[in-house]
């Protein structure tokens, strides 16, 4: 049940209904739309839901479905069922334009057996009777006209008629250009009148011929006359026009009996067309407002996913802004859900999208939510929205919400949905809002579910208070004095009506005057709210960040994964390579030594020759020498007492800090910008000198030093692989911009130029990088590239 009468307009359905019937393609497929129903059948609601899904599906992937003709043929086939009628030729093209779609969509579906289940049940038992198309074809060309030869009879009578014509036209010729050469005719030429070829005659002359005046000139100067000849050859055409006519007549007649036998499944076909125009419109609304399917359920309750207002989103979209998407649950534990909040802050828009997207879904339409939203469904749906007085039937305002409230009460279930804008408003607050309340708590006694919005204190309370029931606010932004649209719900919220007049520039005396009359507790209440709401905001800012950060995390462990695993797998590619390359090493460091003790003994130890070997061998040695990497210094423990201003270090950390207070076994240590209490025995006292070494290499400018001091600006690259190479590349151009070098040199070797050309086609990502050069052809050439930065 739907109440009031006005609900579907007073919820937005009318105007969606609207959008969906511009998608039509046929008139049958719009008078489906005008009937649609909210329905409560839990099978019926799902078949339609999956059907428009599906098509939605369709029109995504851009499936070949071709759907550009649709007629009424159901007029058609009631019209052939009368004895002695026949269709018209453009009427039995439309058949066939129709059934040409019918037989290709089965033919879509059939190409694509139990992919699209609940659109093939559209025409299941549904027979394909192409034997209609070929009786058409018979009769019809491509262009919906009689075939010439469609009978014997009318294929002789059109070869009579182009026979006529010719003649017509060559004895017409001749008479022409004997009433030229005689200067009878006036300036201009053959003309029709009255659908006869005439000749433009000069008054004087028409008695020189003979024929039959037609018409003449505004002046009578001139009269329009058809030769007598011809006159009689016309007369036949015409008898052979009236007998094509005829002809034409009797073949539709033949062929609309032929016809008659398929007039049921003919209705049937109509049926077919006019259900998948209808489905194909609710798609193409679907793809046009962001719809999908959410999970439908039985129960009645509620799960909105990032929903948004299907005619809100539309006009956003136009003005190329973005609506804040709505997330609001109503189970059986939390049932009614009581919106405060700013006015114009989005409590009217927040329960009429919950009352619209529940209309939608349970008329078989896809709703802008996310797909993980479950939706139930619901026998009742009441709404109380707007000024219902009438003049006419003696209600005001209040007495009309009265009205309605009656009716909700006498007929409110469990599988009711209560939609109710500023409840309780139109007459005095001292009595609206406990009326409202008592009202309020019937339904919630009747366990309903619902959208309620309010300004009154006294349902915020007894929101507060009652299981069943849940305060809900909009948020608001306070410092900048705008609203948010962004549901919370647990917590009631402020109507800020002193801060959004002081935005707007009231007087200050009205504003304090206000104050003072609104009382010392509804002011505190107020104040209360307002703080709420401001809490609310900074807990929502603190979750935003937190969400971030945790994301980050996220994909730096997911990152460190992949390098861990990068690394193990190349891992004994690595030992195995630095063993062949040892190998390698062992093996020429033999060679030199043998080759260096030969060229001794070839030389007989001379000294000279000797020395020169020696050096050699000791360039190779130290070319090949492993550097020592350098021990941080260990600070040495200074074994007097510790006092007051002494540094300490904690023990097993590089952790410093200066000793501020000492109580008993206790120390205060300053470390950093923090303060500590420190036993003891976990320190060990140090000299000043080793502290601010162990500071200044803890801070940031200290291990900036270290990487520069450390950094050489040329990294060898010879016999690397080509990815090995480019994480080398990557780690040294990073470690190179940071420390602000001017240029570096990569030495890759010439080789195929393979390493050279990855390496430059590399470099091109980096925005720093102002020019690559080779190299000198004397120092080595393409081998090597010189890079220089910005």
């Amino acid at each position: 049940m739907i109440y009031p009468d006005n609900c579907l307009d007073r919820l937005g359905f009318n105007e969606v209904r609207q959008l969906i019937y511009k998608h039509c393609l046929s008139p049958m497929g719009q008078y489906m739309v005008g009937k649609m129903q909210v329905m409560n059948k839990y099978d019926q609601i799902n078949k339609f839901l999956r059907q428009t899904k599906e098509f939605k599906n369709i029109l995504e992937n851009q499936e070949p479905l071709q759907i550009s003709a649709f007629f009424d043929i159901k007029t058609l086939a009631e019209k052939i069922r009368v004895e002695g009628s026949y269709l018209m030729e453009e009427e039995v093209f439309q058949i066939y334009l129709s059934l040409q779609t019918v037989f290709s969509v089965i033919r879509f579906f059939d190409e694509r057996k139990d992919i699209y289940p609940n659109l093939e049940a559209l025409f299941e038992h549904l027979p394909v009777e192409k034997n209609i198309l070929k009786k058409i074809e018979t009769v019809l060309d491509a262009k919906g006209k009689i075939k010439p030869n469609a009978s014997l009879k009318l294929q002789e009578i059109i070869g009579d008629i182009a026979k006529g014509e010719q003649e017509v036209r060559k004895r017409m010729d001749v008479i022409y250009k004997q009433a030229v050469a005689s200067n009878w005719v006036a300036d201009g030429s053959l003309t029709i009148r009255d659908g006869r070829i005439c000749i433009p005659i000069l008054a004087e002359n028409k008695r020189k011929l003979k024929g039959f005046i037609h018409d003449e000139s505004a002046s009578g100067q001139t009269v329009y006359m058809e030769p007598e000849v011809v006159f009689t050859l016309n007369n036949k055409i015409r008898d052979l026009e009236f007998d094509k006519r005829r002809e034409i007549i009797r073949i539709l007649i033949a062929l609309t009996d032929d016809l008659r036998p398929f007039g049921p499944l003919l209705l049937s076909y109509h049926g077919f067309l006019t259900k998948l125009d209808f489905v194909r419109a609710k798609a193409l609304f679907a793809i046009e407002v962001e719809a999908d399917m959410p999970v439908l359920v039985a129960e009645p309750r509620i799960k909105l996913v990032n929903a948004r207002h299907p005619l809100l989103f539309l006009s956003f979209k136009e003005d190329r802004k973005t609506v804040v998407p709505l997330n609001i649950h109503m189970n059986e534990n939390l049932r009614v859900v009581l919106v405060s909040g700013p006015n114009a802050g989005g409590k009217s828009v927040c329960m009429k999208t919950v009352g619209l997207l529940q209309l939608m879904l349970q008329t078989g339409l896809l709703i802008p939510v996310h797909e993980s939203s479950e939706v139930g469904i619901f026998d009742n749906i009441f709404a109380d929205i707007g000024d219902d007085q009438s003049i006419e039937s003696d209600l005001s305002t209040y007495s009309a919400h009265l009205k309605k409230m009656r009716h909700f009460v006498a007929h409110a279930t469990p599988k009711t949905l209560v939609m109710i804008d500023e409840f309780g408003t139109g007459t005095d607050p001292q009595f609206g809002g406990p009326m409202a309340e008592a009202v309020l708590e019937v339904l919630n006694n009747k366990k309903v579910r619902g959208v309620i919005t309010t300004h009154y204190s006294n349902l915020k309370l007894f929101a507060g208070n009652t299981p069943g029931l849940e305060n809900a606010s909009m948020l608001f932004d306070n410092h900048e004095m705008k609203p948010l649209y962004v549901l919370e719900i647990g917590k009631p919220g402020s109507s800020y009506a002193f801060e959004i007049a002081q935005n707007i520039g009231l007087q200050k005396e009205v504003l304090i005057l206000a104050r003072e009359k609104t009382g010392t507790n509804q002011n505190r209440i107020d104040s209360l709210l307002v703080d709420l709401e401001r809490e609310k905001k900074q807990i929502y800012d603190t979750k935003v960040n937190l969400s971030n950060q945790q994301n980050k995390v996220k994909n730096l462990v997911a990152e460190n994964e992949k390098l861990k695993l990068f690394l193990e797998e190349n891992r004994k590619t690595l030992i195995k390579e630095a063993k062949l390359e040892a190998q390698t090493i062992i093996k020429n460091a033999n060679k030199l030594v043998e080759n260096t003790i030969a060229g001794i003994k070839e030389n007989q130890a001379d000294k000279v020759a000797t020395k020169e070997l020696r050096q050699n061998l000791q360039k190779e040695l130290v070319q090949h020498q492993v550097k020592e990497e350098k021990k941080p210094e260990k600070p040495v423990p200074l074994t007097t007492a510790i006092e007051v201003g002494d540094w300490v270090q904690l023990l097993n950390s590089e952790t410093t800090g200066v000793v501020l207070e000492i109580n008993r076994d206790n120390l205060v240590l300053a470390l950093g910008d923090l303060r500590s209490v420190v036993k003891k025995n976990r320190v060990q006292k140090i000299s000043n000198k080793q502290a601010k070494k162990v500071v200044q290499s803890n801070s940031f400018s200290g291990r900036i030093s270290d990487a520069i001091g450390s950094f050489t600006a040329e990294l060898d690259l010879r016999g690397m692989r080509g990815e090995n190479a480019i994480q080398e590349v990557e780690k040294y151009m990073d470690k190179s911009i940071m420390l602000g070098f001017p240029f570096v040199k990569l030495i890759h070797g010439k080789g195929d130029g393979i390493l050279r050309k990855l390496i430059r086609e590399y470099l091109r990502k980096y925005r720093e990088v102002n020019r690559v050069e080779d190299e000198h052809a004397d120092r080595g050439g393409d081998g090597i590239t010189y890079v220089y930065f910005n």
